[in-house]
């Protein structure tokens, strides 16, 4: 589908010119028809398969099309779980704003409280926003969300992975009026914690779901190598870098220390080399993100803080030097690559440690790998065999336990919901103040 058929305004289509889209997605191509029909939105699709523009376009149309519920509140709100999501969604939404009298701001943990402030002043049409960093300024009255007119939540099931419900719950309730919209996106709609709050905050919404998020990526080959230990998993990822051809690569490990022993190791080899994790500053993370998106390195070596929110279409190749702890992550990191309509590689290296982590990450994918074996490089290691429960032996096995007697166990009332203290975002527990009573000038009755 083309995007001219969607109906839009003729300057979205001017800029989507210029950037060079033609034909949408299949999640944009379901999801951008409600959206700009003003419905609210229950929307799951895989990692890389467009949801950035199926809900940035809609917003867009609507802020050019309709009018400003309040002359100063923001009219769009987009909430991701990251910094590294947040800067990618903004940067995008500049490019579609350039030329525009609408203004955008980004708001997110480790930058400059003050300095935020100032911009929330300027009166943003559209805000991109971490929820814990956004709750902040709220509870600062540093802006209000009375007018808002379309709240958009991305990856809403990493937000709650991380702690947000609460933060979620508080904006939602700052603009909780009858003429807003809301789309939420998650990379699966089948988790219990996803459908509770999607029913709270969306109000009868269409529901679009692309396949699962677990669903295999066709344009990525995924490739699984046994090893036996440290110096094993090192010397395949030398032959595999060496031997590749490649454009960037990113090689993903368990822990921060390893992203920069790691990368130090891999430099060693001759590769431009990099290396990513959650210690560095904000603005320390931007430049290196951005070198690596102008190519001015070729390997970046990153804990999963690179797994989302980094959308390079010159990334050809993917390596687990370490599985991840969590399954989904594991779609998540292998989808840095075979973006654009790219083909990628992933390369998982699986050593005696990984391998209750493979078998989650099978029965995750309702799939099994094959194991693929590089000459001179053969591993010992075969894979462990699932333990058995077996009875305990001798006596006594055959003697019966003696019942236990039963303690009256007094109920605890529930606990009030807790808020997340996350120290990337600033994220506090509050007590939101009340809402601004709105003057008739300020809100339009129309």
């Amino acid at each position: 589908m083309l995007f001219e058929e969607f109906g839009f305004d003729n300057r979205i289509l001017n800029s989507i010119g210029h950037l060079g889209f033609e034909h949408a997605t299949e999640i944009q191509a379901r999801a951008i028809p409600e959206a700009m029909a003003g419905r609210d939105l229950l929307a799951s699709s895989k990692t890389g398969s467009g949801k950035t523009l199926a809900y940035l376009l809609p917003a867009l149309h609507r802020v050019y099309k309709k009018k400003a519920l309040s002359r100063r509140d923001p009219r769009v709100v987009v909430l991701v779980p990251t910094r590294e999501l947040a800067k990618q969604v903004f940067g995008q939404l500049r490019l579609l704003l350039a030329g525009s009298r609408f203004t955008s701001v980004l708001i997110q943990g480790g930058e400059n409280f003050n300095d935020q402030h100032k911009q929330l002043q300027k009166d943003p049409h559209f805000i991109v926003a971490t929820p814990g960093r956004l709750v902040d300024h709220l509870k600062q009255r540093n802006f209000y969300l009375e007018g808002l007119e379309l709240l958009i939540l991305d990856e809403a099931d990493r937000m709650l992975d991380l702690g947000f419900a609460e933060a979620m719950r508080a904006i939602n309730s700052s603009a909780n009026h009858r003429q807003r919209q809301t789309l939420f996106f998650s990379a699966t709609l089948d988790n219990t914690d996803v459908s509770d709050i999607a029913a709270e905050l969306l109000k009868e919404p269409s529901r679009v779901a692309i396949g699962q998020g677990f669903d295999e990526h066709k344009d990525i080959s995924q490739h699984i190598l046994l090893c036996d230990h440290l110096d094993h998993k090192e010397a395949l990822l030398k032959h595999l870098l060496t031997n590749q051809t490649m454009k960037q690569a990113i090689v993903f490990t368990a822990t921060k220390s390893d992203t920069v022993r790691l990368a130090e190791v891999v430099n060693s080899w001759g590769f431009s080399t990099q290396s990513l994790n959650g210690d560095l500053s904000q603005s320390a993370r931007n430049k290196t993100m951005e070198s690596f998106a102008k190519g001015q390195f070729n390997v970046l070596v990153s804990t999963d803080i690179a797994s989302r929110g980094l959308d390079i279409a010159s990334v050809s190749h993917v390596f687990n030097f370490d599985l991840p702890k969590q399954a989904e992550e594991f779609v998540h990191r292998t989808g840095r690559t075979g973006r654009a309509g790219f083909k990628g590689e992933a390369y998982s290296l699986v050593g005696p440690k990984d391998w209750p982590s493979f078998k989650a990450i099978e029965a995750f994918l309702k799939k099994s790998f094959d194991t693929e074996v590089i000459e001179g490089l053969e591993p010992k290691f075969k894979g462990l065999k699932p333990v058995k429960d077996t009875p305990s032996k001798g006596k006594k096995a055959d003697k019966k336990e003696k019942p236990k007697t039963s303690k009256k166990v007094h109920k605890k009332s529930p606990a009030k919901a807790a808020f997340h203290e996350n120290q990337q975002d600033g994220f506090e527990a509050f007590k939101l103040p009340p809402k601004r009573f709105a003057p008739k000038n300020r809100i339009d009755d129309e």
